[in-house]
């Protein structure tokens, strides 16, 4: 496979056009199922694993890597996933159909290692924008909850804030499902999810800490 790039800049012409929303019927086997939408899903290695472990869910992994999406989408029909697709899209304009297309609102939506874009002039391509949550907001049903991770704190702090900053998300330190988890200051010490990101599992091997913040739709 080619040489992917690390960072891809959002606000490219190239990824200036709303991605078109499949048939849901044809994507998943059950379309009933309660849906996991991971935004900035990379290789996709995270959502794979939660199918495998969560077969009574479905997962929608969102990337604007096109190559990652092809190298996924051939992990998933080799494992034989019937509850597991990826979309090659940019989320900052293709959240919005995609919610307003599903058969029902996603009851978790995960934002995990999202590029943290450190120079000012650059955050604007930050996924976490004002307008992304707004989306979320009016689609996803009271109870279904918003879960964010990252190993630079200025860039969990920056999502916090705008998470925060909508009326629609309280912040909450109690997972209601599957396992509870500690805190660690302002942060939730653990995952409550069953699998973790290739990104999360190389920074806590080499001792390092990770951001976590949980938002519940009110």
């Amino acid at each position: 496979m080619s040489r992917v790039r690390q960072h891809v800049n959002p606000l490219n012409i190239r990824y200036a056009t709303p991605v078109t929303p499949p048939c849901w019927a044809d994507v998943f086997a059950q379309p009933a199922q309660p849906l996991h939408i991971d935004i900035g899903c990379a290789k996709g290695y995270f959502i794979s694993d939660m199918a495998q472990a969560c077969p009574d869910w479905n997962f929608l992994g969102l990337e604007i890597r096109a190559p990652l999406v092809e190298q996924c989408l051939k992990h998933r029909d080799q494992l034989g996933l019937h509850n597991l697709h990826m979309l090659f899209c940019n989320a900052n304009n293709s959240l919005r159909p995609l919610l307003a297309s599903l058969p029902q609102p996603p009851q978790r939506v995960s934002i995990q290692f999202p590029d943290p874009w450190f120079k000012k002039r650059h955050q604007k391509r930050r996924v976490v924008q004002p307008q992304l949550v707004a989306d979320l907001a009016e689609y996803m049903l009271p109870g279904a909850w918003i879960w964010l991770q990252s190993d630079v704190q200025a860039v969990a702090e920056d999502m916090v804030e705008v998470f925060a900053a909508n009326s629609s998300f309280r912040r909450s330190f109690e997972p209601p499902h599957p396992a509870p988890v500690g805190t660690t200051g302002p942060w939730l010490a653990n995952n409550p999810l069953p699998a973790q990101t290739d990104r999360e599992r190389v920074t806590l091997g080499q001792g390092k800490p990770v951001y976590r913040a949980l938002f519940i739709k009110a």
